[in-house]
């Protein structure tokens, strides 16, 4: 092995869990190590443009993700890279947090410089050395040739829970029938759409669109997003197995961010399945705005402005951990004793193989806790996951792949992460109150 690093906790994947995990790292004091695929941070916030963040909130409006998550916000607003958390106009969340995918790439960075994190970009990690059932390191392919990284603990932040994988540690791969994932979608933006003639549309034929706030609010509001234009989707009978136009706007006053492509029946952990979803996401996304611009009022003059990087993922491989979160979790709103971060995100499950999406709403408080049991391996004790690959039902990751979910499961995993380190314990035994108390200084709510 030509390079080597020393870390104390290594986490894999710059997206919103692994930046949140990083920072949260860095700042107990340990080596911390972030290594991610491509130039830069943000994960699917800005490599497959997801938009805008949703939802910090419950439906009843209180705050339930905070800590690192609300302070990546707070410095975005403070850039001008967002206006904060803003009334839902579209659907079921209470809040939706635009923001700007270039400005929270710098704001990340400079958070996670600040915090003393070694960021590795550029950084592909395609092999974990592992002895006794423990990791011992991860090995980087970069254009510094071979790399060896080596940490007491590891945060598998990939997404697709790929270091749990290649390590050896028992993974699950969609829904149970027949491990089929919930489908994959290429964003895009649009410039020039006429947001006024949209809005007035809307107001005109209400029956054409879901939407949770009362039509004659929609004049005093901005308008956060759409969900609807139900009769021009129909008639166009595009080959694209959804039910309805979606799209949210901003951050410029003219541009939407869309969301209606969809790619079914492929694997995200295939190479090929991958090339293939990349393809069809693409050409379904000129097909998108040819139609957007030919029947949708408020889009005559539009055009695209920006294709995401890579196609969105929903989910793909997760960890097996010392406890999957379940549906019933979810819409009982269940409280656990190792509680380390909290949602108020419904189940949102797009069908993998159907047109429609469920969703499943959350009762009592309107907030459901995440344990740290679903962060830990089941099966290697110094790994730890967060964001998309933690350990859940097909139907609980229809709500703990939100983004601000994600950061906040970071931030634990982080803590607990650095936590094992000073403690030299592995992460199983951290005492929980210990744990949580650590995660209440840093402002999280639990």
């Amino acid at each position: 092995m030509k390079n080597k690093i020393e870390a104390d906790v290594v986490v894999v994947g710059g997206g919103p869990a692994g930046i949140a995990a990083s920072i949260a790292a860095g700042r107990q004091g340990v080596r911390t190590v972030l290594i991610e695929r491509y130039g830069f941070v943000g994960g699917m916030s800005t490599a497959a443009m997801v938009y805008p963040w949703m939802t910090f909130h419950t439906s009843s409006g209180e705050q339930v993700i905070k800590g690192i998550a609300q302070e990546i916000v707070d410095r975005l607003q403070a850039r001008g890279g967002s206006p904060g958390h803003l009334r839902d106009t579209v659907g079921f969340v209470h809040t939706l947090t635009p923001y700007h995918p270039e400005i929270y790439q710098v704001v990340a960075a400079d958070m996670l410089r600040e915090a003393g994190v070694k960021l590795l970009l550029h950084s592909m990690v395609d092999e974990v050395g592992v002895r006794e059932g423990i990791i011992e390191a991860v090995h980087v392919t970069n254009k510094s040739g071979r790399t060896e990284v080596c940490a007491k603990v590891f945060v598998d932040t990939s997404g697709d829970a790929d270091v749990a994988y290649l390590s050896g540690a028992e993974t699950l791969h969609g829904r149970a029938l027949d491990h089929q994932a919930q489908p994959m979608t290429m964003k895009f933006r649009m410039r020039g759409v006429n947001l006024d003639k949209v809005k007035q549309y809307m107001m005109d034929h209400p029956e054409d669109f879901y939407q949770k706030t009362p039509f004659s609010e929609l004049p005093g509001l901005p308008l956060t997003g759409v969900s609807g234009f139900y009769s021009q989707w129909k008639k166009a009978n595009l080959p694209i197995n959804r039910d309805q136009i979606l799209f949210f706007t901003g951050p410029a006053e003219d541009e939407v961010l869309i969301n209606c492509t969809r790619v079914q029946g492929l694997d995200a952990t295939n190479a090929e399945d991958l090339t293939l979803a990349e393809q069809e996401g693409r050409r379904q996304v000129l097909m998108m705005a040819e139609f957007l611009q030919r029947d949708v009022p408020g889009f005559e003059r539009a055009s695209i402005s920006a294709v995401a990087p890579q196609i969105g993922i929903r989910e793909s491989r997760r960890i097996v951990g010392h406890y999957s979160l379940t549906k019933e979790d979810v819409i009982e709103g269940r409280k656990h004793s190792d509680v380390i971060a909290r949602s108020g995100y419904p189940i949102d499950l797009h069908d993998p193989t159907g047109k429609g999406v469920t969703a499943a709403f959350i009762s009592g408080d309107g907030a459901y806790d995440i344990p740290l049991r679903c962060l830990l391996s089941h099966n290697v004790p110094n790994l730890l996951a967060a964001g998309r690959c933690i350990s859940t039902s097909h139907e609980a990751l229809a709500t703990t792949r939100l983004t601000p979910s994600c950061m906040a499961t970071g931030q634990a995993a982080g803590t607990a992460a650095a936590l094992a380190v000073l403690t030299e314990v592995e992460p199983a035994q951290i005492p929980i109150a210990k744990l949580q108390d650590e995660l209440r200084k840093a402002h999280a709510a639990i």
